[in-house]
């Protein structure tokens, strides 16, 4: 039997359960697989953390130096995220030009951050209009087994909290670097959560063989105070009105107890 068979008896399988209301890994269909969280893992950067979802991993590297603010934004720190899907993470990954997964990647994590304005930008203004710190968050996804974007929300999260930035002075107009440092300062801490739209029910935290079979997917993400603060719609299929209804209904519960995990950590 070809493996190309094997994997649609499988995905049939799967699809099958989950219509039941269960699902292959044994979770129920609102359940996470286990989390892990590591901080401080790299010693050059200013802040990181590790995040394992399953088997999926990502990796958060978060570095700080001083440029200049946009122009509409004088008096604020620039914050910018790239992501990096690793080849050795998955076959479907190659080395060039970012992809338009990470592209997406990118700009969801970056959203859900920068509208719950997580980070006090005004207070990373060194000089209006001239000099500001500005934040390089990394993604580097190790391994992908499914719901990246989760996974590396978290991971983003994690490592901001454990952020140490340079304090620089500003004495008669010139900038000088003091051997302190001090924590990012953070007002918020936003929580990406995914489902998958299988079968007609809706899936949280879907691992890869489920997303090869979902027909869309939707991640809410939810600021501290319960607040929904970005939303993005995957995949070709559609969400009923009643869906979203429902799948925001229990992000803001499973992201209070994500952020539980982060922000104990």
């Amino acid at each position: 039997m070809s493996s190309i068979m094997i994997s649609r008896i499988r995905q049939k399988q799967i699809s099958q359960m989950i219509a039941s209301g269960k699902r292959l890994d044994g979770r129920g269909l609102t359940d996470y697989r286990p989390i892990k969280i590591e901080t401080g893992i790299i010693e050059k950067a200013e802040g990181s953390a590790r995040v394992l979802m399953g088997r999926t991993e990502v990796v958060v590297g978060v570095k700080v130096e001083l440029g200049e603010p946009f122009p509409d934004r004088p008096n604020e720190g620039v914050l910018t995220v790239n992501s990096e899907f690793v080849p050795l993470a998955s076959p479907e990954f190659e080395a060039g030009p970012p992809s338009e997964e990470s592209i997406e990647l990118a700009r969801v994590i970056d959203r859900g951050i920068r509208e719950s304005q997580a980070i006090e930008l005004e207070k990373l203004c060194l000089i209006p209009g001239k000099k500001v710190y500005v934040i390089f968050i990394d993604i580097y996804v190790l391994n992908h087994d499914g719901n990246l974007i989760d996974a590396s929300a978290l991971a983003s999260l994690a490592a901001l909290i454990n952020t140490k930035i340079p304090v620089y002075v500003v004495e008669n107009g010139e900038i000088k670097k003091t051997s302190e440092y001090m924590p990012l300062p953070m007002r918020n801490y936003p929580i990406a959560i995914t489902f998958a739209n299988i079968s007609d029910k809706l899936v949280i935290d879907p691992w890869l063989e489920e997303e090869e079979i979902m027909n869309a997917r939707l991640t809410i993400t939810f600021d501290k105070d319960g607040r929904i603060c970005a939303i993005q719609k995957g995949g070709q299929g559609a969400l009923t009105p009643q869906q979203i209804i429902e799948a925001a209904y229990i992000a803001r519960e499973k992201a209070e107890e994500l952020r539980m995990l982060v922000v104990k950590n």
